[in-house]
């Protein structure tokens, strides 16, 4: 597919929502009746959410396809993408829109209790997606059930396709299909552990990706190649720019302005320095409202 007739440079599937912000002192919450806590606040984002916003806020044609209800939690969804100016395309699901509530302490570190929702079997049209799948230079597929039925399609067109594992452990089942499908493929230390370079190494040897990346948080990121050396190389973490106010949507942000790297034909290495200026640049704002542009991601990053 020639990329010329791209009408999108990525189109992000699944993993909308909205997490309701809580903040606390400290993690684990001590054992009250109850607990005085600051503003509660809604952030409409949410994994597939924040990639979508973050690639376009990086000057990046964006497109999201997921499943939302016709709900008030959906209308929040709805919004903040069009003030993106990311193209929606959702299908209603009569199961409502997936949310969360996200525990975060003064540190900017969460815990988050997810409510995925998503009725077994639900199934996107593939007149819904072909269509976008077809004009994209990327997809990134989030890891909703729905969206391991578009793999198939994915690789009958050739189009290059990532995903997040988030802090998959290397055992649960549900994840093993999008880490060996796909591409370029990210995920967090925290799942893992120590076990992770092995992890990385295994997605390698057993699926079809090229590049496998490991975020740590303040510990920097992992970057493990096909064509390269056995030992992940480590990617320092960047000094965020201002005081960390919220860890939520760091992980995402990695993924966009690795993703940026990528469709501006940067090499790997550079690609995973950009996605650490972006992921840093994340955490000064709450939720995941901190989207970096063009220009202060190449700054930052001297060139």
């Amino acid at each position: 597919m020639s990329s010329h007739h791209a009408e999108y440079d990525v189109v992000v599937v699944g993993g909308s929502g909205v997490d309701t912000i809580v903040r606390v002192d400290s993690l684990p919450v001590p054992l009250a009746d109850s607990v005085m806590v600051g503003p509660i606040e809604e952030w409409p984002g949410h994994t597939g959410g924040n990639v979508a916003l973050g690639a376009r806020a990086l000057g990046l044609r964006a497109a999201l396809l997921d499943f939302i209800g016709d709900d008030w939690i959906g209308a929040q969804v709805r919004e903040r993408l069009a003030k993106g100016d990311v193209e929606f395309a959702p299908v209603i699901s009569p199961a409502g829109t997936r949310r969360a509530v996200n525990l975060v302490d003064a540190s900017g570190r969460r815990m988050s209790f997810y409510d995925a929702r998503d009725p077994a079997g639900l199934r996107m049209p593939r007149d819904h997606y072909l269509p976008r799948l077809r004009r994209s230079r990327h997809v990134h597929v989030s890891i909703m059930d729905f969206a391991r039925l578009l793999y198939d399609d994915i690789e009958d067109l050739g189009v290059p396709v990532s995903t997040d594992l988030h802090d998959w452990d290397g055992l649960a089942d549900h994840h093993r299909e999008f880490a060996l499908r796909s591409d370029l493929v990210f995920l967090s230390a925290a799942g893992a552990g120590e076990g992770t370079p092995a992890l990385m190494r295994e997605i390698l040897r057993e699926g079809r990706a090229q590049t496998v990346v490991a975020t740590a948080g303040a510990d920097g990121s992992y970057l493990l190649t096909r064509d390269g050396d056995s030992t992940p190389r480590h990617i320092p973490a960047v000094v965020p720019p201002a005081p960390v106010v919220d860890s939520n949507g760091a992980g995402d942000a990695y993924v966009c302005g690795f993703l940026y790297g990528r469709l501006t034909g940067r090499d790997v290495l550079e690609c995973a320095r950009l996605g650490a200026v972006a992921g840093a640049y994340a955490c000064t704002a709450p939720g995941s409202t901190a989207l970096i542009s063009p220009e202060e991601l190449l700054a930052t990053h001297g060139g």
